[in-house]
Order: C-alpha cells, then structure tokens, then sequence
C-alpha cells in the first residue's frame, strides 16, 4: 500500500498523456435550439454529443461544439419543461433545433429550483439511472454511489447490504442533506440518512445529483458536506413490466417487479414496484431482510400536472454495529485475552470471541438482537404553469415511522430500567438477565413550494421554501426478564417526546450579463425550533426548548473562456443546528452552540475532442464545529463538544477520455486537508473521577481522507457487450481528531470487474445480464470504525474496534424488460 499514492498520481499524468494522444480533430458542429411553437431562443438548453462532450446554448439560443469525434452519431437536446430531441449529426451547415413544450416533463420542472448546472459555480455530480442500473444488484445506494467523487462508502455487514453509510468530504450523513423528489428525508432530529429504510429504493431512482460543500439552497437539514437530490419519476410514454432477480456471495437475493401503464388517454401514468432484498452479510449473523415498494400516480392537465408517490421500506436487520475489538482484528490472542478479562466477558462471550474469524467477528449472539423498523412516506407534487415564464410547485408530504430494535442484556441492574430490586427468600436480586427494546414512533410532515422564472433571455429567478414539523416518541420496555418479580408485561422504563419545526424562504437569481458572462445569488432563510422532554434511555430528565434563525447567502460567477472551457468561483455560507444526541448527552458547562461554515468552491473545466476535464477547489471553514473530544456527562455517555476553528481544503480533479469506439475511462481524485486548529483531548480518570487533558494543537479531523480515487475503464466488447475494470482508492483516516497512528484506518484500493451484457429477443425488450465480483483481488480492509480511552489503575486503555468489508465476493442478476 506504501506505492498505491505514486500509483495513483502516475494514473492522472498517464490520463493527460492519453487524453492527448486520444484527441484527433474531426468536425464541428453548430447550430440554435429554439421554441417550436413561437421561434423564441432558448437559452440554457443542454446539448450533448456522446457522455462527455457537452455544452449549452447562449442567450441567442446558439451553440458549437469543436473537434467531435467522427464517433458520435446524435446529439441529445435537452431543456426544462420540454421534451428531449435526438438530432443525427450529418455534415454540413448548422443544426436548427426546435423543441416541443412538453407537459409531460414536469418532474423535472419540480426539482430544477434545488439543482444546479455548469453555470451555478458549484461542484457537482449528475449520476443516471442507467450508470445506477448497471451496479444495482441488491447493494444499497451507498454502494452505488461509491465511485462518485470526494465520496467514501462503508457498510456494517460488510457486504454493502443492511446499515450502510457514506462520507463526502470526510461529512458524516449527518451532515449531508438528503431529498426525495425536492422533499426532505433526512432524520430531523438525528439529522442522519438511515438507507436502511429504503431498500432496494435505486430501482426508483431516475436521477442523482450530488452537490459537494454547502450546495443551493434546499430544504431540510444544512448542508455541510454535501447535498445529495434523488429523483424518482420519470415520464414513460408506454406501458412497460420489469423483471430483476440477481443473487450473490453470503446468500444475497434480490427480486424487483416493477410495473407501469405508460400514457393513459394523454393525461395519467401509474408506475409500481415490489421489492424483496436479503442477505446474511459478511460479519456473522449480520443478516438483513428488506421489503420495500413504490406506487406512482400522475395526471398531465394542459398547464398543470400533480403525482401521488407512495413508497415504503420495511427492514429487519440482525445488529452488527459494536464492529471488531482490535486484538481480534489481529489475531493476538493475548490481546484478546486481556481484553476478555477487562471488560469482564462471561464463558459464552468469551468464547465466541476466541472462537470467531478475525473479520466477521459479531459480539452479539442472542436470536432476536434485530433492529426491526418500518418507515411510510406519502407525497403529493404539483406543477402549475401560470404563464410562459412562470411556473408555480407546491408539494406536500407526511413519513411515519415506527419501530424499535431489540436486545438481550445480562445481570442488568434493575435500577436501570425504574425496577425495584427482587426479593426471593432471604436473598435481595440487584440484577438479571432482561430483553429490552427501545421505540422511535414518530410523524415527519410538511410542505414544499417554488415559484421559477424564465424570461427566455438573460433572467432566471426562484423563490420557494417550505414548512416541516417532526412529532417523535422515544420509549423503552422490558419484554422479558428472568426474574421479572412483579414487574408488568412490556414494562414502560422511559419515555420522551421530541418536537421539531422547521422553515425556510430562498431567493435564486441567476443572470446572463454577457455572452461569456453570467453570475447567479442565492440568500435563504432558515428557522428551528426544537424541543425535548420527558426521560431518556439512561433515566435522566430532558427538558430543552432551543430556537434558531439563520441567514445563509450564496454567490457566484462562470465565466467562458471558449466555447470549450470556463472557469467559475463561488462563496456560500452555511450554518446547522445541534442534533438531538447533543442536548440529551450535554452538560451545563457543555451546552452545545450551533455550526457555521463558509465554503469557497473555484474551478476550471474544459472539453477538447475526445476528453473531458475539470478542477475544483474547495475551502470549508467551520467555526464551532461540534467533534467528539472524549468527554463524557454524567452517565458516562460521549458529548460531542464545539471547537472553535477547523476547516477542509482541497483540490478535486475529474477527466474522461473515450480512445475509441470500445475503450473508454472515467476517473477521479481528491487531495485534501482537513484539520482542527487547536485540538484538547480529554481521557477520563476513572482513579480520580476527572479528566487528563492532551492538547494536540493542530490535528487531523476524523475519518477524513487525505487522498480519495476513483477510476473506471471500461471495454466495449460488442455493441450489447460491456466489460469494466472499477478501481477506489481511500487514503489512512483517523478514528478520533488526535492523529494517532494507534487510531486509525489503514489506507486500502478496491478493483471490481463488471460484465454487462444485453440481447433483445423477439418476445421481450430487453434481457440484460450482469456480473459483478467485488474486490477481486482480496485486499483485506476497514471502512469504518470507533475508538475511546480511559486510565484506571495509572495505565492508560485505548479500545480500537473496526468494521472490515468482504473480500472476494460477487452478484449476479438478470433483468427481463417488457
């Protein structure tokens, strides 16, 4: 692994020398893309000739694109709210485009007004349901979204099925904002993405954009990471049934139906699924059982439009989240021994523990130690066109979830759970053996609305926002207890509520000054109230009641430079409230403070004949960023602590080259900084009942990468036959914000191979074939972990556990269209 860095930067300098080599000169094309009906310009209008040339109209509507590979057949016209034109490339004078308005494009009119294009002067990712369909063979999003750029995925299980994660920019899920169809899904009072909750929810996807740093304006939780924009529906004009089984390594199966009716009497569409996913995982025991399904209606009025989804995940997931302690990680069988013995392991544990494999060692191994949870989501979307230039959104949402996961406790004193101790004879019992679960049972609604502009000319504006409110419950009860006295059925040992309102107003204006020229800014703001009361899991009193107003501003400029290449700069501010964990596990001397952050984004992008190429940096400056420092309340539960300064600077570089009709390659790196200016670990004392102190000045933030790559090349075979090599690169992360080399995540590379291959039989559309093997070479790794210390008896004890991914392993699946 000493070499992969040199490896990897030997990669980028061979991309370039290619990229050159690749490019031969071979036609230009120019042309205008106008209205069909009036003959009026459109400008902003996405024209693309194969996947990586590309550009847009100017504000007369004109277009060129320079040295067009001989390759390329049709260009692909596309522009919001009307229907996307193929036009053949044939030689001679320019193209005259005319598009149709389209009622039935209105989806993509809906979620316009929280993405962003070239000229946004941002950093992004558009990710398709075709580069989606091709790896979507059970793993969840996550997975499938690994090779994006800047973006680390991991997985508990160990084989991308079950909890699943993903960091973009070393930014936790907490702190990437997630929206379905422009409609917050993020956890409001967790903030996190529990993917869990969603399976198999790729098979709906239509389109993925992922905006790193702050990104637009968008509702829901902050921004600062990352925001990622999912897209679901999509416009199919005839009726169709799909299809998809695949299984794989560690039983792995998956089965989708999905049906849809296509246009019914020009103005209603219905789109089904049904989805079944399951898996033993990786890590022993660590099994998922996953339903899910997906209900679509939507009507095409002449100016309005309105679609009903209804979609649900139901999961059950064997728990595998306390990971592997470190000495079993390694074999070390006197680590293992020791650490046996310092955290007191009954026979049965003990043995499990000495008995397991080094990599899929599970701790637990009670029958039901499942999370057990079911999460609804109703949606109501509209688009209205009041006029020409003015188009009016308005959605509408509830989620309800309810659930709960269940665990096996041994001698777990009644105290803890509001018992009184059990007299039996003469003895007093202090302890038992106890199942417990623990309840989430909570309603997440609102509203969603955007009013977008266009003149046609130089103007496009929004302005929108919406209203949310999360209504939770947390609750705990005892199911069973081996000497349960005269303790009731389904005890009640605490409960709380949650409340949380959330609401939001943004202005976008984007404006064309020049033909090289254009600039947008974008000012939103933002409410939060959230309260808590009642009693949590450890049986101390909550009672907050915080509100917060924030103002976060966004500008910035794009400028052409050719016709091939531009530069853009941008400056946003972003801020974030505390999640829930940090009020409950606060102190009084601890009391968390929000988070803010400004995010410069600066970048370059060309495109020269057969090769496409950008840079981005980027600077995210964070005052009071809430990181974990090691200190504990009162309950001996983590608090997440303010800093006052830190910050996440680096350089993004993505390319593609297409060498010729068969080979072509797509690659991606990030080098970065991520640091916390002045960082004091405190390591509790359990000899003195207080805390010793290290202060590490400048350190590095945890889990965040230095150097993250990703490539794909991929082979052509035949027309219907496409082979790829798919290789990811993660760089050494730190467990905690001390930088020590004790704590941290080894530096791994990844190359899985993918087979696609197509035919289309009489009696059906389409039957794809895919194959894909995971890790083909074995590399042993870990993508995630945790770490926490502590002296007793005058020694210091740091406990390291890991989660390690699966080697080899593979899916394969078949799809049957209709």
């Amino acid at each position: 692994m000493r070499n992969v860095t040199t490896y990897l930067l030997t990669l980028f300098i061979s991309f370039a020398a290619l990229s050159v080599f690749a490019q031969k000169a071979q036609q230009t094309i120019s042309g205008r893309v106008t209205d069909a009906e009036d003959g009026k310009p459109l400008p902003g209008a996405t024209i693309k000739a194969g996947e990586i040339r590309g550009t847009s109209t100017d504000k007369g509507g004109n277009f060129t694109l320079k040295n067009i590979s001989d390759n390329i057949e049709a260009l692909s016209i596309s522009y919001i709210g009307y229907q996307t034109s193929t036009v053949e490339i044939q030689g001679g004078g320019p193209v005259d485009i005319k598009l149709k308005r389209s009622t039935y494009q209105a989806d993509e009119v809906i979620i316009n007004a929280t993405r962003v294009t070239d000229k946004t002067a941002m950093a992004y990712t558009n990710v398709t349901a075709a580069a989606i369909d091709k790896q979507n063979l059970g793993q969840d999003l996550p997975v499938l979204l690994n090779f994006s750029p800047s973006l680390v995925s991991t997985s508990d299980a160990g084989g991308g099925v079950g909890y699943t994660g993903i960091r973009i920019r070393g930014s936790d899920a907490t702190r990437i904002n997630v929206t379905v169809n422009g409609i917050p899904y993020n956890d409001a009072e967790s903030q996190g993405v529990f993917w869990v909750n969603m399976p198999d929810f790729a098979s709906s996807v239509s389109s993925i954009q992922i905006q790193r740093g702050v990104g637009t304006s968008t509702n829901g939780a902050g921004a600062f990471g990352a925001s990622v924009n999912i897209n679901t529906n999509a416009f199919r004009q005839n009726a169709y049934a799909e299809l998809n089984n695949s299984y794989g390594s560690f039983n792995t199966f998956k089965n989708t139906l999905k049906v849809g009716s296509g246009l019914i009497k020009d103005k209603f569409t219905f789109d089904a699924r049904l989805s079944r996913v399951s898996s033993d995982g990786f890590v022993d025991r660590a099994s998922s059982e996953l339903h899910s399904y997906y209900l679509s209606g939507g009507y095409f009025g002449k100016k309005s439009f309105v679609r009903v989804n209804v979609f649900s995940g139901k999961e059950r997931t064997y728990q595998s989240w306390n990971g592997v302690p470190e000495a079993r990680l390694k074999g070390d069988r006197e680590g293992i021994l020791a650490y046996i013995d310092r955290n007191g392991l009954d026979e049965k544990d003990a043995a499990n523990l000495l008995d397991s494999d080094n990599r899929t060692y599970n701790s637990y191994t009670y029958k039901n130690e499942v999370d057990n949870y079911r999460q609804d989501h109703y949606q109501i979307v509209s688009s209205h066109s009041l006029s020409d230039k003015l188009t009016f959104n308005l959605n509408g949402f509830l989620v309800r979830g309810l659930g709960y996961y269940e665990q096996y406790r041994k001698q777990d004193k009644y105290s803890n759970y509001n018992l009184p101790n059990v007299v039996i004879g003469g003895d007093t019992l202090k302890r038992t053996d106890l199942i417990r679960r623990r309840w989430l049972d909570n309603y997440f609604y609102g509203t969603t609305f955007s009013f977008d502009y266009n003149s046609f000319k130089k103007l496009t504006a929004s302005f929108g926002g919406g209203w949310n409110k999360y209504d939770g419950d947390h609750y705990g009860q005892i199911i069973w207890a081996r000497n349960a006295g005269n303790t009731g059925n389904e005890h009640q040992y605490y409960f709380s509520e949650g409340k949380k309102k959330d609401f939001n107003l943004y202005g976008k204006l984007y404006y064309q000054f020049t033909d090289k020229l254009n600039a947008f800014a974008d000012l939103q703001f933002r409410n939060v109230n959230h309260t808590i009361f009642g009693t949590d899991n450890d049986l101390v009193q909550l009672a907050f009641d915080q509100s917060y107003s924030f103002f976060n501003p966004k500008a910035g400029i794009n400028y052409q430079l050719t016709d091939q290449s531009s530069v853009y700069a941008s400056y946003s501010i972003g801020n974030r409230e505390p999640n829930r964990d940090d009020f409950t596990s606060s102190t009084a001397n601890l009391f968390p403070e929000s988070e803010r952050m400004q995010n410069v984004e600066a970048g370059f992008r060309t495109q020269r004949g057969k090769w496409a190429f950008a840079a981005n940096y980027y600077l995210m400056s964070y005052k009071n960023q809430l990181v974990l420092t090691g200190q504990i309340n009162d309950v001996g539960n983590s608090v997440r602590v303010n800093v006052p300064k830190s910050y996440r600077t680096g350089i993004e570089l993505e390319g593609a080259v297409v060498f010729n009709r068969f080979l072509k390659w797509n690659a991606n790196a990030t080098f970065s900084q991520n640091k916390i200016q002045n960082f004091t670990e405190y390591v509790v004392n359990y000899d003195t009942g207080d805390y010793n102190t290290i202060n590490h000045g400048k350190s590095d933030i945890s889990f965040s990468p230095n150097m993250i790559a990703g490539s794909q090349f991929t082979y052509t075979l035949r027309k219907n036959l496409e082979l790829a090599l798919l290789t990811k690169y993660v760089g050494k992360q730190y467990l905690d914000n001390t930088s020590s080399e004790t704590r941290k995540l080894d530096a791994y590379l990844t190359n899985d191979i993918r087979l696609s291959w197509t035919i289309k039989p009489s009696w059906a559309n389409e039957i794809s074939f895919n194959l894909l093997v995971n890790n083909i070479l074995d590399e042993k790794y870990e993508s995630n972990g945790y770490t926490y210390g502590y002296f007793a008896g005058g020694a210091l004890t740091q406990e390291n556990f890991y989660f390690p991914q699966a080697g080899r392993n593979f899916l394969v699946g078949v799809n049957f269209r209709f």
